[in-house]
């Protein structure tokens, strides 16, 4: 009889944390538990998937609350930790699951937690742990498009990259308060070869999308600005934006962003939940489809100027089922044969390929473009 892996998925019915289960449900040769503090919810989505090829269960968990005992005792294989917002998380839950040698998953965007996971690498090898941070949109995926282009460039000097939202689909709250806790406040990116420093939310600027039409889109702070100069040493620019559908909610946004930037405001995080509340009220503007693109530039293999354009539409609110990818790969992977990986802490990127990930999404209302 084969035993099933356990996979712990850490705020299981939430937002990302129930496509994830969904997703992984499929999978005869596993065991699920959607974990959190809600055993009800929990409860509601394994009821939901209880003829699925995998073992389903829900498991009422806190992961401020004795979780390393708790961990120990369910004794999972995988941990995949959904609950954000990652800005200003330590690694506690990383760190148990080192403790207890099983591997670990998460799909943070928070620049600093995922740029530093490498802190844990001495811990996590001398376990025989797989500790791997940034198992989503950013840096996994946006990596893995560079990594399938780089081979055309003989000098990849820029890169401008976004994500637009739709608006049917909203963000769940800890997705807002991560994306609020750094609006109006500073970080840095790579421009002109020297690192600059620019605003949460604001460089607000207009990006045309296939399909989608003009939208606008304000900067952004993510793992990839940390990341990206080391990995691609030639870069000289990095640009990365993000927006909503509804240009009024962008406009707005842009403003507030402004009050934490000249100090009447300490962050606009606090807003997060009325903000979320307030979010359908737009619907009649907005549509489901949302859009990622990615503008490479450089010179050729030949030494000639050379630009490349990819896209992806998601249709059907299909968006939010993105960021969830790279995470799902990797608990499979990691299911199947864990020596697929070497152990150790480490960013998400390099791990999964652009074809991995876009076999992964071949079910999904996606058009993939390039230009």
């Amino acid at each position: 009889m084969t035993t099933r892996k356990i996979i712990l998925v850490l705020g299981g019915y939430g937002n990302f944390g129930q496509r994830i289960v969904q997703a992984l449900s499929k999978d005869a040769g596993l065991e699920i538990l959607v974990a959190g503090r809600d055993v009800a919810k929990a409860a509601a989505l394994a009821d939901s998937l209880r003829d699925a090829p995998a073992e389903v269960k829900p498991c009422l968990l806190d992961i401020t609350d004795g979780f390393p005992a708790a961990l120990a005792a369910l004794s999972p294989h995988v941990v995949i930790h959904t609950c954000g917002p990652f800005q200003g998380q330590g690694y506690d839950i990383a760190r148990a699951c080192i403790a207890l040698g099983c591997d670990y998953i998460d799909l943070a965007d928070g620049r600093d937690f995922v740029a530093q996971i490498g802190t844990l690498d001495t811990e996590a090898k001398t376990r025989g742990s797989r500790i791997i941070s940034g198992a989503s949109s950013v840096p996994a995926l946006t990596a893995a498009v560079i990594d399938d282009y780089l081979p055309q460039f003989g000098a990849l000097t820029s890169i401008d990259y976004g994500i637009s939202t739709a608006q049917k689909t909203p963000p769940g709250l800890a997705t807002a308060e991560g994306l609020l806790g750094y609006a109006g406040k500073p970080f840095s990116t790579l421009k002109d070869g020297i690192l600059h420093t620019v605003y949460g939310w604001q460089g607000l600027t207009r990006r045309r999308f296939p399909q989608l039409g003009t939208r606008l889109m304000t900067s952004c702070d993510v793992p990839d600005l940390a990341l990206f100069p080391t990995r691609y040493p030639q870069l000289r620019d990095i640009h990365f934006r993000a927006g909503v559908e509804v240009a009024a909610q962008q406009v707005s946004l842009w403003l507030l962003s402004f009050l934490v930037r000249i100090g009447i405001l300490r962050s606009l995080r606090p807003l997060a939940k009325k903000l979320v509340a307030l979010g359908p009220l737009f619907n009649p503007l907005g549509s489901d489809r949302s859009g990622f693109y990615m503008q490479l530039s450089g010179l050729g293999r030949n030494g000639q100027p050379l630009e490349k354009n990819f896209y992806l539409i998601a249709r059907q609110g299909h968006g939010p089922h993105l960021p969830t990818v790279p995470a799902i790969i990797l608990a499979r992977r990691l299911a199947a044969d864990r020596a697929a990986i070497p152990a150790g802490a480490q960013p998400c990127v390099g791990l999964i390929t652009l074809a991995d990930y876009l076999a992964a999404i071949s079910d999904l209302d996606v058009e993939v473009i390039r230009a």
